[in-house]
């Protein structure tokens, strides 16, 4: 192939393009798609090339970078066959090898490329690029697929349902960051989500978990920093609110033949009795077929013991059978094959928080002034807690 007629082929043989075809439909292939297909003059062509350079740009400034990712994150026939443990078709396989050939070479292209394609004296943008071997590559991620995952679970590491009539699971574009080594106290607590979430990666016995106790004590942080920790080890996080629990084998059918590890998140768990999604979460915590998934945990939190509320009219009404009804419904936490209570700290703690906090965020008041108007701070909130803490140092700051 000449150097003249690079581009114009790489153009054509992506149109060929069958297993990877999604690809083509994101903005740095339709943007090289639409300047390769330009028939118009030069500025037309220099107008094509600059919104092609511009996605390279928003992608990192790299092209090797912007295909890897593309590749890397495609959910194609290839990919979600072998990630099932079928046997993929011998052409389509073929097909695949090509493709990757073809896609490692526009990884190559440079700037000088494209200034030959469209004979330019004038100086064009630059960007990087590199060759590839994005066959070996992808081979080797595919042997790890249980680590790296494919589609848009490749990419993010925690998801949510859409609103809407016809609800589907989306990635959280801009997820709490938090790691585990920005906590303070509770390292027992956390110690045994930890325990638990590593004996689930690596397919031991694994409780669902129930994480009760105060407002403000680092519950629902908690369980994001772990799937943070482990998103390396292949582990999602899925945040489902109590109005959506009707849709967990919705969510469970979606996951079930996932390579990847879930932990299903209910945030600031508590049910009436008369609550229709009672019954479903019932049903995942006792392991039915229909609501729970091989791969998936869950793990809630609540400020109560006792999640499901009950009234003094309900202890004294009139069904038969009241007492078994009454301990369905108070029993719902005793479901969580583990339960762990984050305490409203004690003064010292309290204390202890506030101090390492102030050191973390470059407060240099003395350290008695800075007990002493911590705890009238807390005094003020009517409570102490991490929350309480962090609010307080913000405060100073």
């Amino acid at each position: 192939m000449c150097e003249q007629g690079k581009v114009r082929s790489l153009y054509l043989r992506l149109c060929a393009v069958c297993v990877f075809r999604s690809v083509l439909k994101l903005p740095l292939f339709r943007s090289f798609l639409a300047y390769a297909a330009e028939e118009g003059g030069m500025d037309k062509k220099l107008l094509a090339y600059s919104s092609f350079v511009s996605k390279i740009y928003m992608g990192g400034g790299n092209l090797a970078d912007c295909v890897r990712r593309a590749v890397f994150e495609n959910e194609n026939v290839y990919v979600t066959s072998l990630a099932k443990g079928h046997q993929c078709d011998a052409q389509i396989a073929a097909s695949l090898e090509r493709e990757l050939a073809t896609l490692a070479e526009f990884a190559a292209l440079t700037p000088a490329d494209f200034a030959k394609d469209m004979a330019c004296d004038l100086p064009v943008a630059g960007f990087h690029s590199e060759k590839i071997d994005l066959s070996a590559e992808y081979a080797a991620r595919v042997r790890q697929i249980g680590k790296y995952g494919y589609g848009m679970f490749a990419a993010y590491g925690m998801f949510r349902l859409s609103d809407g009539a016809n609800p589907v699971l989306e990635p959280i574009r801009t997820p709490d960051k938090i790691s585990l080594d920005s906590f303070i106290g509770y390292a027992e607590e956390r110690g045994r989500v930890l325990a638990n979430t590593e004996a689930f990666l690596e397919g031991r016995s694994a409780a669902n978990v129930l994480l009760y106790g105060d407002a403000g004590t680092g519950k629902s942080s908690t369980v994001k920093a772990v799937a943070n920790h482990f998103f390396d080890r292949g582990l999602r996080l899925i945040e489902l609110r109590k109005d959506q629990l009707s849709l967990l084998p919705y969510v469970m059918g979606q996951i079930g033949e996932n390579p990847l590890k879930f932990i299903i998140f209910i945030d600031d768990l508590s049910f009436h009795r008369s609550d229709d999604c009672f019954s479903m979460l019932k049903a995942a915590l006792e392991g039915s077929a229909a609501a729970k998934a091989p791969n998936a945990v869950i793990y809630a939190t609540s400020n109560r013991r006792h999640i499901v509320r009950e009234t003094f009219s309900e202890r004294d009404g009139s069904e038969v059978h009241r007492n078994d009804s009454m301990q369905e419904a108070l029993s719902l936490s005793e479901r969580f094959g583990m339960t762990i209570l984050f305490a409203r700290p004690n003064q010292k703690l309290y204390l202890e928080i506030v101090r390492e906090m102030a050191a973390k965020k470059g407060v240099t008041l003395p350290t008695a002034e800075l007990e002493t108007r911590a705890e009238a701070f807390a005094l003020g909130r009517g409570t102490r807690s991490a929350r309480c803490a962090e609010q307080f140092i913000e405060s100073l700051l």
